[in-house]
């Protein structure tokens, strides 16, 4: 089978390139050879290499500095790529889509854990809305071409992701990648203590890039069009320690100031994930060891010089 990995250069595109079963063969051409916001090169793309799967890992994204800030980016970049190469694959006719999303697509107050029947129950949160609403368009999107034209498009939701190749920026990057980052830069520098935005009270999900790619490799077989599939650990983690445990895996011994300044974003946002579960799939690395190999990915990355910043 010939798989069209969209976005194969980011966090999650590599992890599934890196993770691809054995019979797959993976196309996954660079932004500069592939703008997969120019609607017209993508089809000719999709006409000319006629793939059978696509999986949908590109995506505008960011924290919740850079989401709050920038939402029209996050709304209208979103769109485009997922227009592009969702209509795109439609026309060519591939048969086998796979759009992934995020958590952040359920109500702010949504009942926690977080079942898929959630979806548009509940205003959305405001720090990231743009990027959410456009999440739910592609959600939508695929449903809609899975009822009408029976096609296999269905949608995954991660949780929140960590892993080798995310982006280390320490201001617009996602709180696993921020927080190596700051701690790793605190310890070379021997600062007396690190700022973590927010109160430290909210309580997140996280789960290794890896758990997902092979989430999305083994669903592809069993999932059905129009799905709507939670993919996570099941288990969440109050901030304060998540980076009380980042610290421990730097080795950075400093004071840990929560600026409550800040905002906190969702109080918790945890997946229910049953629905995978009932497909066959579980999670399999540990938050720790998750942290740890990410770390060590992380220093090899800074001596080669290769470390993504956006």
């Amino acid at each position: 089978m010939k798989a069209f990995v969209a976005g194969g250069s980011g966090l999650v595109g590599s992890a599934l390139i890196r993770n691809a079963p054995s019979g797959i063969e993976v196309i996954s051409p660079k932004r500069i050879e592939l703008n997969l916001e120019d609607k017209p090169s993508v089809l000719q793309f999709l006409k000319r290499e006629r793939p059978q799967t696509v999986i949908l890992a590109a995506a505008k994204v960011g924290g919740i500095s850079a989401n709050s800030k920038y939402q029209r980016d996050f709304l209208s970049k979103n769109l485009e790529i997922q227009d592009s190469v969702i209509m795109s694959a439609r026309e060519v006719g591939v048969e086998n889509l796979v759009f992934l999303g995020s958590s952040c697509i359920y109500p702010r107050d949504a009942s926690q854990p977080i079942r898929e029947e959630s979806l548009l129950t509940g205003p959305l949160e405001p720090t990231n809305e743009g990027y959410a609403i456009a999440k739910i368009a592609g959600v939508r999107l695929c449903k809609a071409i899975a009822e009408e034209d029976g096609y296999r498009y269905f949608s995954l939701m991660p949780t929140n992701l960590y892993g080798p190749n995310d982006n280390f920026h320490p201001e617009n990057s996602h709180v696993p990648a921020a927080l190596i980052r700051r701690f790793h830069e605190a310890k070379i520098r021997k600062l007396p203590k690190v700022e973590v935005w927010g109160s430290g009270a909210p309580r997140r999900e996280f789960m290794h890039v890896d758990d997902l790619a092979d989430a999305c490799w083994q669903l592809l077989n069993v999932a059905h069009g129009g799905d709507l599939i939670n993919v996570g650990t099941g288990e969440d983690i109050a901030i304060s320690e998540f980076a009380k445990l980042v610290s421990e895996t730097v080795g950075y011994s400093g004071k840990i100031d929560f600026d409550i300044s800040k905002p906190d974003g969702t109080r918790r946002k945890l997946l229910d994930v049953r629905r995978a579960h009932d497909y066959g799939w579980k999670h399999r690395i540990p938050l720790d060891v998750g942290l740890k190999s990410t770390y060590e990915w992380f220093n090899q990355a800074l001596e080669k010089g290769v470390i993504r910043e956006y």
